[in-house]
């Protein structure tokens, strides 16, 4: 009971959490020990404490020292910042680009805070010492005789703590601004730059995944009538930062359950991201106002299809695509690698890894926008040479280093017996530590998956028929009607590129009557949207004209009956 007095006392005095855990402590020393709402009469006093946001706007249990982010305030912040952010990715110019410009405006925002408290500061003490002087005459007017007259009321002496004070939060005025919402496709990032951006600031970083989040009860809490109730995610996560200083994560914002007959999730989130109300947010548990605005909120997601409107509309949405092929030999050098040969017992001395064998696993067997897949195929390969170099261990003698390649091969003699264990891996050998590659190059060039950019050929062929236009290829309506767009537009201008005599001939009718049919390779993988225009018109003109459109030239974009949109 003492401690939670002590908890209760270091609230501000007047606020709503001081009240509630005073007439919650009375409760408490009525009810018996042994009662079951003992415990969760003392339970909820001890969290209320804890996030008493209301006590100068900062946590009573913490130092101003740890309240307050150090690193913010240093000139080298920015350097600092960008450092961090080119040592855990690499790549994402503009990405990194978007985050030290909202590095710099918090750190802005921050100092003016604190500028505007200073004077502030200096404004009262000069109103207190104006007041005193004017309470406080000088020497010739102490001298002075004033008649004492009983009936009138003397003037009282004005106290200094008299004087007006304007209430505000600095952390309100200070962190305020905009959430991002990072979206890409699966392992591209999203997390980690939320944790760098933690570490560049000094705070403590806490991550909620939001998948499969169906009660609203989950975002803004039980309440106490319920049985073992408790607070929600968002005040979770805040006790275990520790302090209102910090950076939340709300991971796969975009995979949270639609509206149903527990609530929906989704709309309890847009009073947690909306920076002119989540400082007085009410988890239905705490049941008192607890300021999130120090908090700075970021978002992922892998599609915007499935998030609602108005909480798109609260975000400020930076895409993450997918990484290139140089850009993925170069995480798999400095993160990938390094990373599969500590978890696997070896160091960069047990293991070579060519360039042309590392070009070769990240174009022959993963194919995928981020690099999870590309990781999991270096650690087979490293585990691979772990069995080996554990099986040249085991056989015993004394090992030396031979070879051209400073050591690229390992032999031990003994008893007349010579084994070897060859370091470098070659990218011949990448099939028989892998298996079959899972593309080739021509499938490479056409594969198309979620999350990536590809290259899609269109195919077409004139046959014998009746002028008519046939797809294949599992497309959609809006492509269907691209492909009508175009072959209208090389119809129309059939005599200007001199498919036809004259502008009454239809190319597909005259001279012989044939149809058109054009395929879309990987049959099974859906297809749809207008930019494929541009390069079916091509192929349609390439087909009626002879003439060869270049291989390395790829197209995009959206025709309509004037030509290109």
């Amino acid at each position: 009971m003492a401690d939670l007095k002590r908890r209760i006392e270091a609230m501000a005095v007047g606020s709503e959490e001081r009240k509630m855990g005073v007439r919650e402590r009375r409760r408490l020393e009525r009810i018996p020990q042994g009662s079951v709402e003992h415990g969760v009469i003392r339970s909820y006093v001890r969290i209320s404490g804890l996030l008493a946001s209301r006590y100068h706007g900062q946590t009573p249990y913490l130092s101003s020292e740890a309240q307050s982010p150090q690193p913010i305030k240093d000139k080298s912040f920015l350097t600092a910042a960008r450092a961090q952010l080119d040592a855990d990715h690499f790549g994402l110019e503009k990405i990194k680009k978007r985050l030290i410009e909202y590095l710099a405006v918090v750190r802005l925002k921050e100092l003016n805070a604190e500028h505007d408290s200073r004077e502030e500061e200096a404004r009262k003490q000069s109103e207190v010492k104006a007041i005193e002087a004017k309470a406080n005459p000088a020497d010739n007017a102490d001298k002075m005789v004033v008649p004492y007259d009983k009936n009138k009321q003397q003037p009282s002496k004005p106290s200094p703590t008299s004087v007006p004070v304007k209430s505000g939060r600095l952390g309100k005025k200070g962190v305020k601004g905009s959430i991002l919402l990072l979206v890409g496709p699966p392992d591209t990032g999203k997390t980690s730059l939320g944790q760098s951006i933690a570490k560049a600031l000094g705070r403590p970083f806490q991550r909620i995944s939001l998948g499969g989040v169906r009660d609203e009860a989950e975002i803004r809490g039980h309440r106490r009538t319920y049985v073992a109730s408790g607070p929600g995610l968002i005040v979770q996560a805040l006790r275990k930062a520790g302090r209102l200083y910090s950076v939340m994560l709300l991971d796969e914002i975009d995979k949270i359950s639609r509206s149903n007959f527990h609530g929906d999730p989704g709309a309890a989130l847009l009073e947690v991201l909306h920076p002119e109300q989540n400082h007085t947010f009410n988890d239905h548990y705490v049941d008192v106002p607890i300021d999130l605005s120090q908090i700075l909120f970021i978002c992922t997601a892998n599609s915007l299809e499935t998030i609602s409107a108005p909480l798109l509309d609260r975000c400020e949405i930076i895409q993450l695509s997918g990484y290139t092929y140089d850009e993925k030999m170069h995480i798999a050098r400095r993160f990938l690698l390094p990373k599969q040969l500590q978890a696997n017992g070896l160091n960069e001395s047990h293991i070579t890894l060519t360039e042309p064998a590392l070009l070769h696993i990240a174009t022959r067997y993963t194919r995928e926008a981020g690099v999870r897949n590309l990781e999991r195929a270096i650690g087979g390969v490293v585990r691979y040479k772990a069995v080996e170099w554990a099986e040249f261990m085991d056989g015993g003698g004394e090992a030396r280093e031979v070879g051209q390649n400073d050591g690229a091969v390992v032999v031990a003699d003994k008893e007349g017996s010579r084994r070897a264990y060859r370091r470098v891996v070659e990218e011949h050998e990448i099939e028989k530590i892998l298996g079959i590659a899972r593309w080739d190059d021509e499938e490479r060039d056409r594969k198309k998956e979620e999350g990536e950019g590809g290259i899609l050929p269109v195919e077409t062929i004139a046959i014998p028929g009746s002028g008519r236009v046939k797809s294949t290829g599992s497309l959609g309506d809006v492509i269907k009607e691209s492909a009508e767009l175009a072959l209208s537009w090389v119809k129309t201008h059939a005599y200007d590129l001199c498919v036809t005599n004259t502008r009454a001939e239809d190319p597909l009718k005259v001279p012989e009557m044939i149809d058109i049919h054009f395929h879309f390779p990987s049959g099974v993988q859906k297809k749809d949207g207008p930019s494929a225009g541009v390069a079916m018109t091509c192929a349609f003109v390439s087909l009626l004209t002879g003439a060869c459109v270049p291989s390395y030239i790829a197209m995009t974009g959206e025709v309509c009956v004037l030509g290109l949109d």
